[in-house]
C-alpha cells in the first residue's frame, strides 16, 4: 500500500521509468502516441482496477502501441487523481444540470452533519458489493443503498462526465508526443549508426 501512494525511489524515479521506457518502444512515433492517448482516456473512467483492460481494448481499436497505452495509464495516479475526479464529476454534473456537490470532496463547510464523502462512497459500494456476494450462500439479507448512493452520486456523473476532459487530455498528449518521440528516436538511430560506423572502422 505505501508503494502504491508513494513508490520506493519516489514519483521522480517512477515516471523517469516510464519515460524511459516510452522511448524505448519499437514502433512509430504515431502508434506510440495513440497508445499513451488511450492509457490517458482511460485514466479518465471510473473503472478503478480495470484501467489497464480499457486502455488496451481502446489501443486495440485505435491501432495504438499496447505497451504504451499500459504505461499511459499512469496519467492516473495518487498525485492526479483528485483533479481528474474533480475535473469528471464536475463536468458531468454540468451535463446532467445538476449543481457540483462540493461536499462530495469535504469542500462544503456548511454542511455539519458527517457526509459521505468521495472516498466514503467508494467504500460503500465496495463494502455492499463483498457484503451481497457472501449474503449469496449465507442466511444474510443483500443490502443495495451504498451501491444506489455511489452510483447516482459518483459513478453516472463521473462517467458521462470524464468523457470530454478524457479526450481532451488524450489528444493533447498525443499531439505533444508525436513531435518528442520522433526526435528521440531520430537521435537515438542517429547515435546507433555512429557507434555502427565507429566499429566498422
Amino acid at each position: 500500500m505505501l508503494d502504491f501512494v508513494y513508490p520506493r525511489g519516489g514519483w521522480a524515479r517512477a515516471f523517469g521509468y516510464v519515460k524511459h521506457r516510452l522511448r524505448r518502444l519499437p514502433d512509430t512515433p504515431e502508434k506510440i502516441s495513440r497508445g499513451i492517448a488511450a492509457g490517458v482516456f482511460a485514466a479518465f473512467t471510473p473503472f478503478y482496477g480495470l484501467h489497464f483492460v480499457i486502455a488496451i481494448v481502446l489501443a486495440r481499436i485505435t491501432r495504438g502501441n499496447i505497451l504504451a497505452a499500459l504505461l499511459g495509464t499512469f496519467a492516473g495516479n495518487p498525485l492526479t487523481y483528485i483533479p481528474i475526479a474533480i475535473a469528471s464529476l464536475g463536468t458531468g454534473y454540468w451535463l446532467l444540470g445538476r449543481p457540483f456537490n462540493a461536499a462530495l470532496f469535504g469542500l462544503d463547510y456548511s454542511v455539519t452533519e458527517d457526509y459521505c464523502t468521495l472516498g466514503c462512497q467508494f467504500s460503500n459500494a465496495f463494502a455492499d458489493i463483498v457484503h451481497n456476494f457472501v449474503a449469496m450462500f449465507t442466511v444474510e439479507t443483500a443490502d443495495w443503498t451504498g451501491l444506489i448512493a455511489f452510483y447516482h452520486e459518483v459513478f453516472v456523473p463521473y462517467l458521462i462526465g470524464g468523457i470530454a476532459p478524457g479526450l481532451l487530455c488524450a489528444l493533447l498528449s498525443y499531439y505533444l508526443f508525436v513531435p518528442i518521440i520522433a526526435v528521440y528516436q531520430k537521435r537515438r538511430r542517429k547515435a546507433l549508426q555512429t557507434k555502427l560506423d565507429q566499429l566498422k572502422k
